[in-house]
């Protein structure tokens, strides 16, 4: 059973992302992350979920394509996107008090092409803290 629902037909106000972001939900939902914050926003962004994964706070970022043209979603989340991430969950960490909690960085792709469902790929420990350091 989903968490969040969504109407199957596809309205135009919805964006791509926004529906890709509700689907995104109830996928790790149904794989055992324990969301405890959607679209955490503060001064220096957003991150799309913040989640509770077996003993690890799980930073999720997803991503949703209609289409491989230009990479696909999880090639989306490179390198700058990576230390921004970085630096958003250093400061969740610290305002939440979850500072000695282990954490992860995931990656949750979506490929959802005209006409089809959506397709998932969940990388988990997508990235760490040493691979963005330069």
């Amino acid at each position: 059973m989903s968490v969040f629902m969504i109407r199957n037909h596809r309205p135009s106000h919805v964006s791509l992302g926004d529906r890709g972001e509700i689907q995104g939900w109830n996928y790790l939902g149904q794989r055992g992350y324990r969301i405890l914050h959607l679209n955490y926003r503060c001064f220096l962004g957003e991150l799309d979920v913040v989640a509770m994964r077996g003993k690890r706070l799980a930073f999720v970022e997803i991503k949703t394509r209609r289409q491989d043209r230009y990479g696909t979603p999880e090639e989306a989340v490179h390198s700058e996107k990576q230390k921004r991430l970085i630096r958003l969950a250093a400061y969740y960490l610290k305002a939440e008090g979850w500072e000695d909690v282990p954490v992860s960085f995931d990656v949750l792709a979506i490929r959802w092409f005209e006409n089809q469902e959506p397709e998932f790929r969940l990388i988990q420990d997508a990235f760490g803290l040493e691979e963005t350091r330069t």
